[in-house]
């Protein structure tokens, strides 16, 4: 079978083998990548804390524990109200910890460890808390779990993958906005991009984008479910119609737009990005709050980050020129308000960067 080929990532983050750096995060929270295994650390970020003031924005690390993985840390997600964390390794282990307080004094408590993978686990992702405690993963191995917490600190498997959903490793996942449903996006090795969706009855229904990038399929991520425009055109009154929109990434170093077609019950290709020189490592989309402007984010084994812009529904995308970081660059992550980007480097750097009135962007912060 054809699986794509894993360059080693070097570690962006910190280097204390064993150990979750605790940085709470307010608007944004960069990610470690699925795919770093170049370096023999276990640490990782487990979120970041932005302190705004005016025009300062500032990153400051709060705490540090002990996460008990025997092996590189690739993942750290907080859950929707920021008082979970949970991480996943390459010790195919996923462990769930009690975060309390604000300080550093601040004391961070296993309450889980979930085994269920047979490799790897690149990463972690919490559901909105509208559908209970669901905790999806993906692995090395080809496959994907939900997990759901049936009481405190019992977490079992609501869902696994069949072995003929993908034929690779699963590189990434991401949930849908709470307005499509308990839906899941993923993006594997073997080219593919599925999208896996709770059913009324309880069951699940898994779909598949079947060739999505040549090579392999690197990041995914979901489009806000208001269309763009929609708070201005209802006049901020009536609910807008949902869209189910997806944009995935790959080593064909091509970005690509995707929409679900109600007719045909199918996803159908609406764009493809062209910029990158090297494989695109992340994708984002930022949230549009309503405002008639969609935004994506790419950032590719080329060192660069672009940033995408479609001014009208149908249109073109244009694309600027972040900044070319001369490394690799591995994560993506919008602030709530999507105004805001986290990048993470090869060069073990965060760099925070924010648009000016004038469409500049202007890095404001940076931590290693």
């Amino acid at each position: 079978r054809s699986i794509a080929p894993q360059r080693p990532n070097p570690s962006p983050f910190r280097r204390d083998a064993h150990r979750v750096v605790s940085q709470r995060r307010d608007t944004t929270r960069p990610r470690r990548d699925r795919e770093d295994r170049g370096r023999a650390s276990s640490s990782a970020f487990v979120g970041v804390r932005f302190v705004s003031s005016l025009a300062i924005m500032s990153i400051s690390t709060q705490a540090s524990f002990e996460s008990g993985h025997v092996d590189q840390i690739h993942d750290c997600q907080y859950d929707y109200y920021g008082r979970r964390v949970a991480t996943c390794s390459s010790d195919r282990t996923i462990k769930i910890f009690d975060v309390a307080g604000e300080s550093s004094a601040a004391q961070q408590t296993l309450i889980a460890t979930l085994t269920g993978h047979d490799g790897p686990v690149w990463m972690v992702a919490w559901a909105h808390p509208k559908y209970g405690n669901h905790l999806a993963s993906c692995s090395f191995d080809n496959k994907i779990i939900i997990w759901k917490e049936s009481e405190q600190g019992v977490f079992s498997q609501a869902y696994a993958s069949p072995t003929t959903l993908h034929e690779a490793s699963v590189n990434a996942i991401a949930w849908a906005p709470h307005e499509h449903g308990l839906v899941l996006a993923a993006a594997s090795s073997d080219g593919s991009a599925s999208v896996i969706a709770k059913r009324a009855d309880g069951s699940w229904d898994a779909s598949k984008i079947p060739g999505a990038h040549s090579i392999g399929c690197t990041g995914v991520s979901w489009a806000p479910a208001a269309p763009p425009g929609s708070l201005v055109a209802a006049g901020g009154n009536a609910p807008a119609p949902t869209v189910k929109r997806l944009v995935t990434g790959g080593c064909d170093n091509l970005a690509k737009v995707w929409r679900f077609d109600d007719a045909s019950n199918q996803w159908k290709e609406e764009h493809a990005l062209r910029a990158h020189g090297d494989w695109v490592r992340d994708v984002a989309w930022s949230a549009n709050m309503g405002l008639p402007m969609n935004t994506i984010a790419t950032c590719g084994q080329d060192g660069k980050v672009f940033i995408w812009t479609q001014n009208e529904p149908g249109g073109a995308w244009n694309h600027r020129l972040l900044n070319d970081f001369g490394a690799p660059v591995w994560r993506l992550s919008w602030s709530v308000m999507g105004n805001v980007l986290a990048v993470s480097d090869a060069n073990n750097l965060v760099t925070v960067w924010k648009e000016s009135v004038d469409g500049k962007w202007d890095q404001i912060s940076a931590t290693e």
